[in-house]
């Protein structure tokens, strides 16, 4: 299967002119946005849990072949105070996606003070349980995850890992390249190191441009996780007036010049 690349999210109001056209409908968003792209992470799920009807609707608006990653809800991964009925809940708004064949995994993304202690790692057990046989990648944003204990753990539990670009402060998920489960998983986060943590909006520390120079660098690690996985996700979230976007298509372009098969609507 190529690799797909696409952003994370795609209905932003930013968007309007760097995206898409003066006066295009929202309601036409994903659509026009699904004509360019293979693949879209969902992340308005992190803040509600969606209803099987919504899916299902954006799902009626995507070509064949096109898939969706929806991230995981908020109360699953940050609050962790009762996850079982919120994983059900859950699993149940997926089945139109499933259905349609426009599903491809679920983004458990932790927060940074999810440290790596037995707590957690048997957290990651009832992450697993949860979601049933569902394709899990999980996203850590403390660097103290990062070992080989960990990749073997997830491998146990076929979840993926996410790797991740994103500005390389010691504390931070370096850029590994590492496919522990069916899907292996990239996110550029941006490297805005000025934005990161003093910013008055959540969207300036993702307000950030990449040189061909540093997406190229993650060529032969995403050559490596496509060659480890039967299929490979690139999502760009530096998504302030549709950077993201940017991102996309060079990586795109690049990964053609040198003979590689991005996927594409």
């Amino acid at each position: 299967m190529p690799i797909l690349i696409g952003t994370s999210g795609f209905s932003y109001k930013d968007w309007v002119g760097p995206v898409y056209p003066e006066g295009l409908p929202k309601q036409e968003w994903l659509a026009f946005y699904s004509s360019e792209f293979p693949t879209c992470e969902l992340n308005f799920s992190y803040y509600r849990i969606p209803s099987a009807r919504t899916l299902a609707q954006m799902a009626a608006k995507v070509p064949e072949g096109f898939l969706f990653t929806v991230k995981a809800y908020q109360g699953i991964t940050h609050e962790r105070e009762d996850p079982e009925p919120q994983m059900e809940q859950f699993r149940a708004a997926l089945a139109p996606l499933i259905d349609a064949e426009k599903f491809a995994c679920v983004l458990a993304q932790f927060p940074h003070s999810f440290h790596a202690n037995p707590a957690n790692r048997d957290y990651l057990k009832r992450v697993r349980e949860g979601f049933g046989d569902l394709p899990v990648v999980v996203e850590f944003r403390s660097r103290e995850w990062i070992d080989e204990r960990t990749f073997d753990e997830l491998r146990a539990l076929d979840l993926g890992f996410c790797c991740v670009d994103q500005p390389q402060f010691k504390s931070l998920v370096p850029p590994v390249a590492v496919a522990t489960g069916p899907v292996a998983y990239v996110r550029f986060h941006g490297r805005n190191y000025d934005k990161w943590w003093r910013h008055y909006e959540a969207w300036e520390r993702y307000d950030y441009s990449y040189s061909d120079e540093e997406v190229a660098e993650w060529l032969p690690k995403i050559n490596q996780l496509d060659q480890e996985s039967p299929l490979t996700l690139v999502y760009m979230n530096n998504h302030w007036q549709g950077q993201a976007v940017g991102t996309a298509r060079q990586l795109r372009m690049l990964m053609e010049e040198t003979g590689n098969n991005p996927g594409g609507s």
